[in-house]
């Protein structure tokens, strides 16, 4: 999908009712967002669906940032970048949601309880199939149909959380001493009750992290 459009890099959208949960959650923003600039223009190609890319077919999970890279480059495309991810998923209208200022667990795979998950199971190569296959509540790509941004870019919020390169990772080092941001970040959350919105970013895990509910979409350069 071409996504060609203005990307404000500092955007503020003001919550108007939150949900109750440990994880903040706004079930309503007020329109229109906030701009504070600068504005960056873009243009380049995003892939429909979560990798593989099928419709009808669920997204890849328990991949690592290093693989999820290798495998857009062996399709001669990229990992998106954190803010060209965001243009996709705001649109010209830069909303909270790629649906719109209401959130809505009927339009996205969101907002779904989930048990508890077994972390020791996950690292143990005997059984992490049986445990993702426990704790998988995916929905195969494009199900859902209302979960789609004005370009026409489906699923970008809830079903897994998306890799992205972080953007901040090549910026002055930070002027308080910590080390430079991970190269890798996290776009659009996963089908639990958790932010599901497009200008979240999580940026905790390494290159290496994989989870239960990790996956990933391709970019690539517009001709």
């Amino acid at each position: 999908m071409l996504v060609e459009g203005d990307y404000c890099s500092f955007l503020g959208h003001v919550c108007l009712k939150r949900l109750e949960g440990e994880v903040e959650r706004c079930a309503e923003y007020a329109a229109p967002p906030i701009c504070q600039g600068p504005i960056e223009k873009k243009r380049f190609c995003v892939d429909r669906f979560e990798y593989p890319n099928l419709e009808g077919v669920r997204p890849v999970v328990m991949v690592s940032w290093h693989e999820a890279k290798a495998a857009c480059e062996e399709e001669g495309k990229r990992l998106c970048t954190g803010s060209e991810w965001t243009l996709a998923c705001e649109g010209a209208g830069r909303v909270p949601y790629p649906y719109g200022y209401t959130r809505d667990s009927t339009a996205c795979n969101i907002d779904r309880p989930h048990p508890e998950v077994d972390g020791s199971a996950l690292l143990e190569p005997r059984a992490v199939a049986s445990e993702v296959a426990r704790l998988d509540q995916r929905v195969p790509s494009g199900q859902m149909a209302r979960c789609k941004s004005s370009y026409g870019v489906q699923d970008m919020t809830g079903n897994v959380d998306e890799w992205v390169v972080n953007e901040k990772h090549f910026g002055p080092p930070p002027a308080d001493g910590t080390e430079r941001p991970f190269i890798s970040a996290l776009k659009g959350g996963y089908w639990g009750p958790v932010r599901n919105r497009c200008r979240a970013t999580t940026t905790a895990h390494d290159e290496w992290f994989r989870y239960y509910e990790v996956g990933f979409r391709c970019c690539s350069n517009a001709l």
